[in-house]
């Protein structure tokens, strides 16, 4: 019965399955934890995040097991045969478990939630000393979903087994968003010298789309460079070198007198 809620609990019927941005929520825990002021199954990844912050904060159990999904969705966690994840709903269906927070579609990015570090932190805050296991599981490929699915669900089944030996643990899984995958682009050889042929012809006017830039003239250029500024200082260096220079030049005085020749009896006196 209590793997049918759980199953049922993470699958909407209609719009929501819609949405192709949220993921599911799954936290439980073997001890008692406060229960959420919203129940609903639509909710942000703000809201989802803190409330589940705050009782991880409590740090409520000594093994904690925080696993990653990438890709998954509601609606893959179920099917027509039962769960998708067998080991992951038995560890649900625990009667050990007494508190359970689920949200069947979170909208928005949980991918640097970091709930690991949130854990050692307050625990350590606490001065308890836990068990922090952090399992990443491959992301689902746009086919063959259930498949993969079910091999992560066999690589998470020793970890699971190794937290539910203790009777004090809690289990975070969520999901993050999917990697995208790699399509290449082939490029026709054939018709590469029609394109440089088309890029060489000039567009008139009217197909000009590019936008006008209206940035003030000062705003748009660069006028004052380095190369400018280094060379307006060396200029004014060797101003004020010319400027000494003449204004030492315009200093001295001379009187006419003393390029004359003396033709007097004291001038012929020294010739002889």
């Amino acid at each position: 019965m209590r793997l049918q809620i759980f199953a049922g609990a993470l699958v909407l019927p209609g719009a929501a399955l819609a949405l192709s941005d949220s993921s599911p929520w799954v936290l439980l825990s073997t001890s008692k934890f406060q229960d959420a002021s919203n129940h609903d199954q639509i909710q942000t990844s703000s809201e989802v995040l803190r409330h589940t912050k705050e009782i991880l904060a409590t740090c409520l159990t000594d093994r904690y097991l925080v696993v990653t999904q990438p890709g998954v969705h509601a609606a893959d966690l179920r099917r027509a045969d039962g769960c998708s994840m067998p080991h992951l709903c038995r560890a649900v269906e625990d009667p050990r478990v007494r508190s359970r927070y689920t949200v069947s579609e979170v909208v928005g990015d949980v991918t640097n939630s970091g709930m690991a570090e949130h854990i050692k932190a307050a625990c350590t805050k606490k001065k308890k000393a836990v068990t922090v296991e952090e399992i990443g599981l491959a992301s689902l490929p746009s086919q063959d979903r259930a498949s993969t699915l079910s091999e992560n669900d066999a690589i998470l089944a020793s970890s699971l087994e190794a937290s539910t030996k203790s009777d004090s643990y809690t289990i975070l899984l969520f999901s993050t968003p999917a990697e995208p995958a790699y399509e290449p682009e082939f490029v026709d050889s054939l018709h590469m010298d029609l394109k440089r042929d088309v890029q060489g012809i000039p567009t008139r006017q009217e197909e000009n789309k590019t936008q006008r830039d209206t940035r003030p003239l000062f705003e748009k250029y660069q006028f004052f460079t380095p190369g400018i500024f280094m060379g307006l200082i060396v200029a004014i260096l060797l101003l004020s070198i010319l400027y000494v220079g003449l204004k030492a030049l315009s200093s001295l005085e001379v009187s006419y007198g003393a390029f004359e020749k003396e033709m007097g009896p004291a001038a012929q006196k020294k010739q002889q």
